[in-house]
């Protein structure tokens, strides 16, 4: 399948941005990628930050292995109900539920309507978050700080907090954090911080749910870039226009593209799995 390679200098101005207003739009779905099968047959997952982007592509593969999926977003109501609309035409429930998990009360009402509609919960993938490029560190407010830590990482903990209740053993937890976390990135200074400490909380997790015996597993996916609402909504048109092309493979990659990573992550096999990070970055080294 034929990837693009390069992208119209394009921006949002609005965070996280939105799918539907994307030149060319993101691919989440495509025959060669289809990721169907039983692999996750009537397990509940709940995605957050699954309208678009990654979230959305990890949605419907999860759909297409047979899994009922709630959806977490903001305030993105057209892009949730693309995806929503695409899981029930394959026969799969979805759930969507609008919520600010920069609030602790908004992260327990996520888990507590997930649960009174499906039952139960397998599956966990804390994946909403929010970027702002800043050209130093001068440059950051103390509202934006706020604001990204407390989606990205206070909303990851609140909503694992919350969730690990109701976890039996065999659940996993899948958090989404980013190559910046491994090497940096001089205008997401924030934003980088935050997909560190993602990682930190992904081993030390898995750590004490291990020492528990709980049986429930705790990993998470590393992208690099990733063609998604964040590109346009954080970076300026000429900077979009070049995203990417800086990889080994030359090209930015697609939500489609990670979705298998997420899939893996949850199913039987990867039962011996826990504790680790799976980089989808187009070849670049990191320091795992």
């Amino acid at each position: 399948m034929n990837f693009p390679t390069a992208f119209p200098a394009q921006h949002q101005n609005q965070h996280p941005g939105l799918e539907s207003e994307m030149n060319p739009l993101p691919l989440y779905d495509a025959d060669p990628y289809a990721l169907k099968g039983n692999l996750l047959q009537d397990k509940v997952a709940l995605v957050t930050g699954g309208d678009s982007g990654i979230g959305r592509a990890v949605s419907l593969a999860y759909a297409k292995q047979g899994a009922h999926v709630a959806i977490a977003y903001f305030n993105e109501s057209h892009d949730a109900e693309t995806i929503k609309q695409a899981i029930e035409a394959i026969g799969r429930t979805c759930l969507l539920i609008q919520a600010d998990i920069t609030q602790k009360a908004e992260c327990e009402r996520v888990l507590t309507t997930t649960l009174e509609h499906f039952k139960k919960l397998d599956i966990l993938v804390n994946n909403a978050a929010v970027q702002i490029e800043a050209q130093k560190l001068e440059d950051i407010t103390d509202e934006q700080f706020d604001r990204t830590f407390k989606t990205n990482v206070y909303g990851t903990f609140h909503i694992t907090q919350a969730a690990l209740p109701h976890l039996k053993s065999g659940a996993c937890i899948i958090n989404t954090t980013s190559v910046v976390a491994f090497h940096g990135h001089d205008t997401l200074i924030d934003y980088s911080m935050t997909k560190g400490a993602l990682t930190a909380f992904t081993r030390s997790l898995s750590l004490s749910l291990a020492k528990s015996k709980s049986g429930i597993r705790v990993n998470a996916v590393a992208p690099g870039p990733i063609w998604t609402p964040f590109i346009p909504s954080s970076f300026q048109a000429d900077k979009v226009a070049q995203f990417g092309m800086n990889t080994p493979l030359a090209r930015a990659g697609q939500p489609i593209e990670c979705a298998g990573a997420y899939v893996f992550l949850a199913s039987e096999a990867a039962s011996y799995i826990t504790g680790q990070t799976i980089h989808i970055n187009g070849g670049e080294i990191v320091n795992a």
